[in-house]
């Protein structure tokens, strides 16, 4: 856009996704003490991860709607202003409930923000100039997690777990502050018409699989209760006939005709696959450095540390070589290095020093790097301009969706191992057995992602750059 000072946008922006997506990995680390100070299972304490995710994912369909409802400025800073109310919930709830109610509002804010976040980078820079500012995105997005645990363990050392919420809620009201001085509208509302019964259809969709897939987990029957399989059965048929409705309707809630193009299409498949690596990844860690290994909450952030920052500073640069090179030259090989690292996950066990996890946490951050932001770049390039905002909202709901479900069956894998080696073991009440159930729990989730990077690998090979579509497929 001509005319338009980006950066003070950009910045207005960034400062917002920052602590929204710090507080989507604030608790991640901080759940086993969490879960003896609120007295709730593993199962149950996931759900201030998954829960998160669950909104995300049911409100971003709705985001493409709305960003053509309202400007750029009423989005962003009705957004933040949930979440502001989300952190101040959670840091006064006296019991489990009241903070997962505030991490449902935290993530309403987020859901209605990232989308924003995107759409405004579509539209203010050219397809050759998108790879760097993407870039940008990705150092600040992977910067936030980087700090997270290392600064949760740092609270929970010294002060209560309120604090993790506490710390930021001043810098929430300072993004509020500083995008209405700063942030501009970037495009002009068009108000389509409002599909209800797409946004039901949608809500019930996402929901019931994300919802069904964490219930599975909880102990209760698992995948042979009716309540698990009947929910996400009722959502999958939610969502055809969602599908459906958006193909036949004249102004569709979420334009799923942007599958038409190929590569956008391939990078929907590469981005579920790679949230699901990524989350599952960072939620059995803590579990691993703390149930098995006997860490400190504040030792198992400074081992995550590293990669994650890592993975934050190098954003950038793949974002610039993206621009230069295309996505072959960064998604092949930082697929192939994904599968060799997580097999070698699959090889730790309680001997496992803690260099070792250090290492292999840095390589899998850097390959996550190589893949995540030039596929979501390349994706995105191909589209042509009027289906900007509904790419963003797919592939941000595809996302959140696919965390929350990777959570969820990850950790579900993680319980059940874990259940059966102590249900096998001769002295299942020795605390040696129990870190050996936890690391046999961990072994048999890493094997699944495993086959999830295996998976990546092969869908990389068909990857190529496109050049920007300035009308759509016929």
């Amino acid at each position: 856009m001509q005319g338009v000072k980006r950066l003070p946008i950009l910045i207005s922006l960034l400062i917002g996704a920052f602590f929204s997506i710090l507080n989507e990995t604030l608790l991640n680390i901080a759940f086993p003490e969490l879960m003896v100070e609120l007295n709730v299972s593993a199962p149950t304490m996931q759900w201030l991860a998954t829960g998160y995710m669950l909104v995300v994912g049911v409100l971003v369909p709705a985001s493409a709607l709305l960003v053509q409802w309202f400007t750029t400025r009423q989005m962003f800073l009705g957004a933040m202003s949930l979440f502001t109310i989300g952190t101040l919930v959670c840091g006064i709830a006296p019991h489990f409930s009241i903070l997962l109610v505030g991490r449902l509002l935290q993530a309403a804010g987020t859901g209605l923000m990232l989308p924003v976040l995107m759409n405004t980078i579509l539209v203010l820079y050219p397809p050759e100039k998108r790879g760097a500012a993407m870039g940008s995105i990705g150092l600040v997005i992977m910067f936030a997690p980087a700090i997270g645990p290392t600064l949760s363990g740092l609270i929970l050392d010294s002060l209560e777990w309120r604090w993790l919420f506490y710390m930021v809620l001043p810098f929430a009201v300072f993004s509020i502050i500083f995008a209405s001085i700063y942030l501009k509208n970037v495009s002009q509302p068009t108000k389509p018409k409002v599909d209800v019964v797409s946004i039901l259809l949608s809500t019930i969709g996402f929901g019931g699989i994300v919802y069904g897939f964490s219930s599975s987990g909880e102990g209760h029957g698992g995948w042979s209760s009716p309540s698990v399989y009947g929910t996400v059965i009722v959502g999958g048929i939610s969502l055809l006939l969602f599908t459906i409705r958006q193909l036949k309707v004249r102004e569709p809630l979420m334009d799923l005709r942007a599958f038409r193009y190929p590569m956008f299409t391939l990078t929907a498949l590469m981005l579920i696959i790679m949230m699901m690596t990524l989350f599952s990844t960072m939620a059995l860690l803590p579990f691993l450095f703390q149930g098995a290994l006997g860490m400190t909450v504040f030792a198992s952030g400074l081992i995550m540390l590293p990669g994650s920052l890592l993975n934050g500073f190098i954003s950038p640069v793949t974002g610039k070589l993206f621009d230069k090179f295309g996505p072959r030259a960064l998604v092949i090989p930082g697929t192939v290095f994904l599968a060799i690292i997580m097999w070698f996950f699959t090889q730790v066990s309680v001997d496992t020093s803690k260099t070792v996890f250090l290492i292999l946490h840095i390589c899998i951050m850097v390959a996550i790097s190589m893949i995540m932001m030039p596929t979501q770049t390349n994706g995105l390039n191909e589209l042509a301009p009027q289906y900007y905002p509904h790419g963003t909202a797919i592939l941000n709901t595809l996302q959140q969706v696919a965390g929350a479900i990777g959570v969820a069956f990850f950790i579900g894998i993680m319980t059940s191992g874990q259940r059966h080696f102590l249900e096998n073991s001769t002295d299942p009440a020795n605390p040696g057995q129990i870190a050996q159930a936890m690391a046999s729990g961990v072994h048999n989730a890493f094997l699944y992602g495993l086959g999830f990077a295996v998976l990546a690998v092969v869908l990389s090979l068909f990857m190529k750059r496109v050049k920007s579509s300035h009308a759509p497929h016929a």
